[in-house]
């Protein structure tokens, strides 16, 4: 299971293959080295089979929090860490956040390894602790959104490559918790729409295509946002998803 022999230059995603994804704006998506933990065979497998069938490669499967930190520890020292590890957030032997846990030990101890935490129910703490210090190379979905084949994939792909990939219903809690009510009022229907879309990670070129207007349109509704949150704009969408949402939790 964990032979590093699979015949390809170890790289930070490093061969190319088709699709277009609804998280991000690119027309071809990266092959990734994926280790999944989820304690379901069935949902484990597939998982696998949805990844591989789409050119990349599962390097490890386990069914723990346990084995999974010594899974990575083990290809670590291998020289073959994997770009993201898929995790379930409940996970033996209680069932309750080892799945969780693990992977905020993980994004500790490896910074640049990217986790992708899925999740029966939405549970607004655990996406909290995830995002904790950084957005960067991580994300929270919906198991339901494993059904969603090209968004789960893309999502996959989105968090290796250090990008964000937040489940719109974790997004609606946190807008609709978030205590700067009274400032996020100020926003037009169209921006709390685009501020939304930004939260979950997505760029602007898909925020358009799923709003159906321009680029420029989304660029102006982008602007406006960060002007009336009081924040920097910032280029780099992993960044402006970390400064929303450390706005929205503030």
């Amino acid at each position: 299971m964990l032979d590093p022999s699979h015949g390809w230059a170890r790289s930070r995603c490093g061969l190319r293959t088709g699709g277009v994804g609804l998280w991000g704006a690119k027309i071809v998506e990266d092959r990734v080295r994926v280790v999944i933990a989820e304690d379901s065979v069935l949902l484990r497998e597939g998982l696998t089979r949805l990844l591989t069938d789409r050119g990349h490669e599962v390097v490890a499967g386990v069914g723990d929090g346990v084995a999974l930190i010594k899974t990575i520890t083990e290809l670590d020292a291998q020289g073959e860490l994997p770009d993201v590890v898929v995790a379930d957030v409940r996970m033996p032997p209680t069932h309750t956040d080892e799945g969780v846990r693990a992977a905020v030990q993980l994004r500790k101890a490896h910074p640049g390894l990217g986790v992708l935490v899925l999740s029966q129910y939405v549970e607004e703490r655990y996406a909290t602790e995830l995002l904790a210090g950084s957005s960067r190379g991580v994300g929270y979905l919906l198991k339901d959104r494993v059904a969603e084949v090209r968004e789960f994939v893309d999502a996959v792909v989105r968090v290796a490559e250090g990008g964000t990939a937040l489940d719109p219903e974790v997004v609606a809690q946190l807008l609709g918790r978030s205590r700067k009510q009274d400032v996020l009022a100020g926003l037009t229907p169209r921006e709390r729409e685009v501020l939304g879309l930004m939260a979950e990670g997505r760029t602007n070129s898909a925020i358009a295509r799923q709003l159906v207007v321009s680029d420029g349109a989304v660029e102006k509704h982008v602007s406006n946002i960060f002007l009336k949150l009081g924040l920097s704009p910032s280029e780099g969408d992993h960044r402006r998803v970390l400064a929303v949402l450390t706005y929205l939790n503030s």
